[in-house]
């Protein structure tokens, strides 16, 4: 017997629903995701900033080409830097920048007073950029760095697991890095984050 509760007009009224509903359910699916993104940033106890790193507690083999006609403070050629520079007893920083990031201008200053007061030394990983705007973002901002090696195609930044610049590493003397801040520095994550991953990395290479 026919179905005395339907009528041919409901049938595309059907398929147009579930047609509806298919397109838009990669939507849906990548709100999801957005969802539970956030969701795991608003609920990590170390803050929306802190992402985990893989390489915290190793050492990476690089080399770095140095940025041609970059003079340091005292007028001379400043070197790149390498792995081996980095495994010199001593606990070093380095700073992932690029002169075509807004965000690197805003922490730049930071650095700068950072290199005065604490003797720490700042090495720069110049990242997918060129020499001569790297060269022109160090005139007009400062350079903080005790050396600076250029990672061109960033292979180099691949290996330290660079999601985006600026980020900084903090590195023992041993060369193993020991603290990863993604993101911009200013006056408070310097505080509250950088001296004391410094510190811990000071207590770690004397080890």
């Amino acid at each position: 017997m026919p179905d005395t509760n339907s009528s041919p007009e409901d049938e595309p009224t059907e398929r147009a629903v579930r047609s509806k509903f298919i397109t838009f359910l990669p939507l849906i699916f990548m709100g999801l995701l957005a969802a539970l993104f956030i969701w795991g940033l608003k609920f990590n106890p170390n803050g929306p900033k802190h992402i985990p790193s893989a390489l915290i507690g190793k050492k990476i083999e690089f080399t770095l080409e140095k940025m041609e006609g970059l003079n340091g403070p005292d007028s001379k050629p400043m070197p790149s830097f390498s792995s081996s520079t980095l495994a010199n007893g001593k606990v070093s920083i380095v700073n992932v920048w690029a002169s075509w990031c807004v965000s690197c201008r805003a922490e730049h200053r930071f650095l700068d007073r950072l290199a005065k007061r604490s003797g720490i030394d700042i090495y720069g990983l110049n990242y997918k950029d060129t020499a001569s705007a790297g060269r022109k973002f160090l005139t007009r901002f400062g350079n903080p760095y005790k050396a600076v090696g250029m990672d061109r195609r960033g292979r180099v930044g691949i290996d330290f697991g660079v999601y985006g610049v600026p980020e900084t590493f903090v590195v023992d003397g041993k060369g193993i890095i020991r603290y990863k801040i993604p993101g911009p520095v200013d006056a408070q994550i310097i505080e509250s984050q950088l001296l004391p991953a410094i510190k811990k990395a000071q207590a770690l290479s004397s080890k």
